[in-house]
């Protein structure tokens, strides 16, 4: 802060001392309770004071502005949608490759040459007043039908074909990728934003890394992920092979999507929660890693990047939401094209009408509120084991769950071990879906399958329980996009 001119009397002969006045009790408010927003907007705030007043903001970003590599995705377009409120960002993620050294390339299963094409498109809206930001999934795998185009490659001009959509950008690169998903959505797109492999790994090795928890073993063989349930903090390499698992269940891309959309939560609270915004050179090296090996627009320079990062001082991970464009029909066989995924026309409708008008895609629950399972609590019956030599435990968890919904048998018992380490959620695989809601409700819980148990699952208490977490079934009004926020996706 610069110091005030001075008083006109400080060049005069000092005055005599004057008595101190009596001193008055201040008039305070008791203190607020912590609030993490307000810590975070002070952080965030000093952050950009500290640049501006050394001189970094904006030399920083101008000199970041002049590495990254340009692309015009928006030349010579026509008759595009209708501009709306607030920023629309089209993200893509390719398997450029190049910069990840051999043994790297090994170590993580990225070998092969790289198909240019696009392992993730997703629309990333901001909202105007600069609080929000909603992430809409669009499966690469979507039917689509693109636009009259000029090959990239052959140079040959194409009429309107049907492809699924990442191909779009195999035919005509970014420009095509930007026309489909307009024709598609009908969703102006203002900035172009395409990251690859080696961009995503410094990204998240510069934050130092970023933490996920799994209530269930992720296990892929085609990208070497293997990690078991519980508690993790994912480095460059390690992260980049859960986000693009494809083969940890039967979801296939459906299910990498939500794990992206998981670990993007997790990324922005690890930067919103970290020290990274409140030391310059941290926040440099972070931006650098971000913008330091992608393509933007030409339109995406300093003035925005700094009018981003001013708007983070009132970011936080309730602030983003994500979800999957809502899909009408699984398996839609395309001639010369195979199978695709169809949305349905008026969920997805709804979605991106939503985004034209800047209006959030979900409705705001309060901090604390009941996370979303895919079985009601009340449809899910329980026995309780104490699997410690804790007395009463049994009974603490019992009663801790019918509290909160569960259909208990109110007649815990001893396991036949009493020195488990971690609580256990025991389960027959026709109930996965039932198991996978009460783990939920017991934060760090291990899955455990066994064949035979039937339908009533067994909790086997362990010395890490600490409480019951609330849980609910999907509001089927709220629950339209199955839409999730940042703060209801994380660790706790």
């Amino acid at each position: 802060m610069p110091t005030p001119p001075r008083s006109p009397r400080s060049t005069a002969a000092p005055r005599r001392p004057q008595p101190p006045a009596p001193r008055r009790a201040p008039r305070r408010p008791a203190p607020p309770a912590r609030r993490p927003r307000w810590a975070m907007r002070a952080v965030t705030t000093l952050s950009v004071v500290v640049l501006a007043s050394a001189g970094l903001g904006h030399a920083v970003m101008t000199s970041l502005d002049a590495d990254i590599a340009r692309v015009d995705p928006f030349k010579d377009m026509k008759n595009r949608p209708q501009a709306g409120h607030g920023m629309n960002v089209l993200l893509v993620g390719t398997d450029g490759r190049e910069k990840i050294s051999k043994e790297e390339r090994r170590k993580y299963r990225l070998g092969g040459a790289p198909c240019h094409c696009t392992d993730t498109i997703m629309i990333v809206h901001i909202s105007e007043d600069r609080e929000r930001a909603s992430v809409v999934s669009l499966p690469r795998d979507s039917y689509a039908v693109t636009p009259e185009h000029v090959d990239r490659v052959s140079g040959k001009r194409h009429h309107g074909h049907p492809v699924k959509l990442n191909a779009a950008y195999a035919e005509g690169g970014p420009q095509l990728t930007v026309r489909t998903v307009e024709s598609m959505t009908k969703v102006k797109i203002d900035h172009y934003l395409e990251v690859d492999f080696t961009s995503f790994m410094k990204t998240v090795d510069v934050v130092g890394g970023v933490q996920i928890c799994t209530a269930d073993p992720l296990k892929d063989s085609y990208t070497g992920l293997n990690l078991p349930a519980g508690r993790h903090t994912l480095a460059g390499g390690q992260a980049l092979q859960f986000v693009r698992a494809r083969h940890v269940d039967g979801a296939s891309d459906l299910g990498r999507m939500k794990r992206q959309q998981r670990f993007m939560a997790a990324l922005v609270e690890r930067l919103t929660s970290s020290g990274t915004l409140l030391n310059p050179l941290r926040f440099r090296d972070v931006t650098r890693a971000v913008l330091g090996s992608v393509r933007a627009d030409k339109g995406f320079g300093t003035d925005e990047m700094l009018d981003l990062g001013r708007a983070m001082r009132n970011f936080s991970p309730s602030s983003s939401e994500f979800t999957t464009v809502p899909i009408g029909r699984m398996g839609f066989a395309v001639k010369g094209v195979g199978s695709t995924l169809k949305w349905d026309p008026v969920k997805s409708e709804r979605l991106f009408q939503a985004l034209r008008k800047d209006q959030p895609l979900s409705v705001h629950r309060p901090r604390g509120a009941a996370r979303v399972v895919p079985v009601a609590p009340q449809q899910i019956r329980v026995q309780v084991e104490n699997g410690t030599g804790t007395p009463g435990l049994g009974r603490r968890v019992d009663a801790a769950l019918a509290s909160t919904g569960f259909r208990t048998t109110h007649a815990p018992v001893n396991a036949a071990t009493r020195d488990v380490k971690r609580t256990v959620v025991a389960y027959d695989p026709r109930w996965d879906r039932s198991a996978r809601s009460l783990a939920t409700a017991l934060p760090g819980s291990e899955l455990r399958v066994v064949k035979g148990l039937g339908p009533t699952l067994k909790v086997i208490a362990g010395p890490d329980f600490e409480r019951v977490r609330k849980v609910r079934a999907e509001d089927p009004g709220q629950g339209e996009f199955g839409v999730v926020r940042g703060d209801e996706v994380g660790c706790d």
